[in-house]
């Protein structure tokens, strides 16, 4: 038997004997590929807030991190723009647009997932239902509304169109309806109201849809920009999405500087959740139910 013969069999039984570890190492390959790839947008974000006036951010290939990092961008930024405004008008927005959000959306899936009453199912329809409609189209009379109402510049109209939303109801109607009925059983033989069992059994009981509710929302109010612009003319009401579009107008497109405003933008965002993600996981809920 020849070298290479011996060396075929060997190759081939290592491979037949590691054959789950090969797999979980080419998965693990692609799947740190991928993630790279979906990255380099923002390490060259990172990269370009942080280059000196002097330094080319369009030559190829991109060099991401700069030869001389500075943090001039950063800090003219912040001394030429209102950005500790910005930074508070867009906090309190997401903070208030997920505090009533799971407020409301709770309040609205615990019925629909607990109670037995008639047209439930086709409440549920209608509501889900209302996930396929654009926001464009119900933005003009959104608008009208809000405008009638005296909400026009002010952070209650920014959060209007995110006081409830059909996929939150969804999400934690579905959420509800994984609670054991044993724990929903003795709090009403304990006296507990169905307000007290919203609060006290089912709240606690589905904690990770909440959190994972709570960041969408978070995540879709911070970003938003569309809403904002339309609803805001004065700019001490800017959200930072609007204040970072202003950067364009004010430095005649300076890319380092809208770069160093986006990176503040989000780096909020990618805090919490790396802050929340540990709560997103499944529960025991059913542990308090003994046999």
């Amino acid at each position: 038997m020849g070298f290479a013969q011996k060396m075929a069999i060997m190759v081939k039984k290592f491979l037949r004997v590691h054959k789950a570890q090969i797999k979980t190492l080419a998965t693990y390959v692609l799947l740190s590929a991928i993630a790279l790839t979906m990255l380099f947008p923002l390490f060259w974000l990172i990269g370009t807030s942080l280059k000196s006036p002097t330094e080319n951010i369009f030559q190829f290939p991109p060099q991401l991190w700069p030869q001389q990092p500075t943090l001039e961008n950063y800090i003219k930024v912040w001394q030429t723009n209102p950005f500790g405004q910005y930074l508070f008008n867009s906090t309190l927005v997401a903070v208030l647009t997920v505090t009533l959000n799971l407020l409301f959306c709770s309040l609205a899936a615990y019925p629909l997932a607990r109670l037995d009453f008639r047209g439930r199912d086709l409440i549920l329809s209608g509501i889900v239902s209302t996930i396929a409609i654009p926001f464009q189209i119900v933005m003009i009379p959104l608008y009208i509304l809000t405008v009638q109402l005296g909400l026009r510049n002010t952070y209650l109209g920014v959060i209007l169109p995110g006081l409830a939303s059909a996929f939150g109801i969804f999400l934690l109607r579905q959420a509800f309806q994984g609670v054991p009925k044993e724990l929903e059983e003795s709090a009403r033989l304990d006296g507990c109201t169905e307000l007290g069992i919203w609060w006290h059994i089912m709240l606690p009981a589905v904690r990770p849809a909440l959190v994972t509710l709570a960041i969408f929302v978070f995540i879709g109010s911070w970003s938003d920009f569309l809403w904002p612009l339309i609803v805001l003319d004065r700019p001490e009401y800017y959200t930072l999405p609007l204040g970072v579009a202003t950067l364009a107008g004010t430095f005649s497109l300076d890319w380092r500087l809208i770069a160093a405003g986006s990176i503040i933008s989000i780096a909020p965002v990618m805090l919490l959740f790396l802050f929340l993600q540990r709560y997103i996981v499944a529960t025991d809920i059913g542990s308090g139910v003994k046999g």
